[in-house]
Order: C-alpha cells, then sequence, then structure tokens
C-alpha cells in the first residue's frame, strides 16, 4: 500500500527556514541539494512510514533521523503521512507535541 505525504504548515517554514539558513553558509547548489533530499527522503514514507521511534508524551508522533543532521516529526493518519516539522541539527526548537491535531 502506498500512503500519501502531506507536509505541515509548519514542516513548509521549517524546509524554507532551513533553505534560507543554508543558502548564504553553502551557496545556492549545495543548499538546494541538501534540502531537496529532505524533502525526497520525507516522501520516501510513501513506502515505508512505520519506522523510526515514537514520541512517547504523543501518541502517534514518530520521529525519524536524517543523515544525524536533521530529525524529522511525523504522524500517519490511515492511508497519509504528516510530515509534522523537520529540525535541522543545531537549531533551536519549539516543539509542542501536546499541540491540537494538525487534522482537527
Amino acid at each position: 500500500m502506498n500512503y500519501t505525504v502531506r507536509f505541515s504548515d509548519a514542516a513548509e517554514d521549517d524546509v524554507i527556514e532551513l533553505l534560507t539558513y543554508l543558502l548564504p553558509r553553502a551557496g545556492e547548489r549545495v543548499a538546494r541539494r541538501y534540502v531537496d533530499q529532505i524533502v525526497d527522503h520525507c516522501h520516501s514514507f510513501e513506502l515505508f512510514p512505520e519506522r523510526g521511534s515514537r514520541l512517547e508524551s504523543k501518541l502517534g508522533v514518530r520521529l525519524v533521523g536524517y543523515r544525524k543532521k536533521a530529525t524529522i516529526a511525523f504522524m500517519i493518519k490511515g492511508d497519509t503521512v504528516i510530515i509534522l516539522r523537520i529540525f535541522h541539527h543545531g537549531r533551536n526548537i519549539d516543539f509542542d507535541p501536546d499541540a491540537p491535531d494538525p487534522e482537527t
């Protein structure tokens, strides 16, 4: 079964912020390639979404690492994988796993 992968507004903001952060530090080609690879990794959840570790404080939220540089928070709802947040290494994060469900 293939799942549909959707990005929450916060995850889309995380992608934009990561690209904005990396552009002056790594250059456009490198920054875009790296961000595209993270997004592609998120889309790979359509084939095998039940990976990573579950976040105990919020039922259904899972965390998976990406190249020891980023953490992807997501949940599975029916046949949809919702990417909740993408946290890049060393970034000060504000993630409330008890926040309201993005689907309600």
